[in-house]
């Protein structure tokens, strides 16, 4: 069978306080990797202020350094350390005819139901609960009835892998107790039946709001207007280019732009969705609120991208993912006010992490109360998104039916979403 290496991850800590962690993976190499590095980096919130990554196409060695994106969140290290361990290959392959190499399981998924008194951030409070416990969001229903009462369906799997025993289940609803108090009405948990595949779509998307949240294209006018940026008023690039001149095997790609949460996470998962394999790497500290990083990359047979057809299409890939990481957008629907929130999920099938979670966190700090919430995919260009869809409540602070209003909401959402 293959050998899991127990060496391959290590994270140390600073030498001062404030100093940046040490993250290193040493394992035989895989195409997707440095994605799927990233994307556990990410979901245990934190931020790669630099790196270094190098293999020789058999073996890599990866060396980052991560801060937490805030002070007040416990980082839960050995548990980062075992789902990194996790993804590393097996550093003896399997030699016996018809053995396989060993693959972490993925938990089922459950069914988290309870029912509460409503109240400001109550949605927030319970995600968070749950990303402390390991919990992974992977669907939600939230609906308020007319007397103020919430009715709220949580599909979740466990990090752990431990959600089947009777005594992580009881840990769980205990959680939530303590979070909910009094107002907690009954609180069930069981493995979730045929009712998680009904809830895959999302059917109150409409073509004219799918057509504007997900058909960004890079012309000068939306570069102006819509780009995620700190300014919305200055016209941040994102510069993505290729260079074949420098080495006999590899193409160097060059890439400048402005830095958010996940730009590191973005750019891997783009680049492993184009089956491209990374030889060398170095990602430089944010210069005046900008990221540079150069990689030596190769396609899938080991050659260097010469056909400028697919230069071109890469660059623009990288571009408008960098832009338009997540798109935001508040809309009418009926009376009420909605607003949608979307990313594009790897062709692997995952999605981005913790953007509910920063969701939920933004509309807490405003002080808007969700009426409904619901998670869901959507197929469009050629490509699968996840879409989050929350009802927001009217207050006296927000009148949602104003612009300077929504405009506040949809700057703090973003602003959240990409770590400003």
């Amino acid at each position: 069978m293959g050998v899991i290496n127990d060496d391959a991850v290590s994270i140390d800590k600073g030498k001062k306080a404030g100093d940046p962690y040490v993250i290193t993976v040493n394992c035989p190499d895989k195409t997707g990797l440095g994605c799927d590095i990233c994307h556990s980096i990410l979901e245990y919130g934190l931020y790669i202020t630099r790196g270094d990554v190098s293999t020789d196409g058999k073996w890599c060695y990866v060396i980052l350094w991560v801060i937490p994106h805030s002070t007040s969140r416990v980082v839960r290290w050995v548990s980062l350390k075992e789902r990194l361990q996790s993804f590393c290959p097996p550093s003896i392959t399997p030699f016996y005819l018809g053995q396989s190499s060993p693959r972490a399981t993925s938990s089922p998924v459950y069914l988290l139901k309870f029912c509460c008194v409503d109240r400001k951030g109550l949605l927030h409070d319970v995600t968070q609960a749950l990303d402390e416990l390991e919990l992974e969001i992977q669907k939600v229903k939230v609906s308020t009835t007319p007397d103020g009462s919430v009715l709220d369906l949580f599909f979740i799997r466990d990090n752990l892998s431990l959600l089947h025993t009777e005594e992580r289940q009881d840990e769980t609803c205990r959680r939530l107790y303590e979070v909910l108090g009094d107002s907690c009405i009954s609180c069930e948990l069981k493995l979730a039946g045929p009712q998680y595949d009904k809830l895959q779509s999302i059917s109150s998307l409409s073509q004219h709001d799918a057509e504007e949240i997900f058909s960004f294209t890079l012309s000068e006018k939306e570069l102006r207007s819509q780009a995620l940026s700190p300014d919305i008023t200055e016209l941040k690039r994102a510069t993505v280019k290729t260079d074949n001149s420098l080495s006999p095997s590899h193409t160097l790609l060059q890439i400048n732009c402005v830095d958010h949460k996940g730009f590191l996470y973005d750019i891997m998962r783009t680049l492993k969705d184009c089956n491209i394999k990374i030889l060398y790497g170095r990602f430089s500290p944010v210069i005046k609120g900008r990221r540079e990083l150069d990689l030596f990359i190769q396609n899938q047979d080991g050659k260097k991208i010469v056909d400028p057809d697919k230069q071109d299409a890469l660059c623009s890939s990288l571009k408008l993912e960098l832009l338009h990481p997540l798109r935001v957008l508040i809309r009418n629907r009926g009376p009420d006010t909605e607003l949608l929130v979307a990313n594009p999920v790897e062709l692997s099938g995952r999605g981005r992490p913790r953007v509910f979670y920063d969701v939920t966190y933004a509309l807490k700090d405003l002080g808007i109360c969700v009426f409904l919430a619901e998670i869901g995919r959507h197929q469009a260009t050629e490509r699968e998104w996840e879409v989050y869809c929350f009802l927001l409540e009217e207050n006296s602070r927000f009148p949602l039916s104003t612009r300077g209003a929504r405009n506040q909401i949809v700057d703090k959402v973003r602003r959240t979403l990409m770590g400003w």
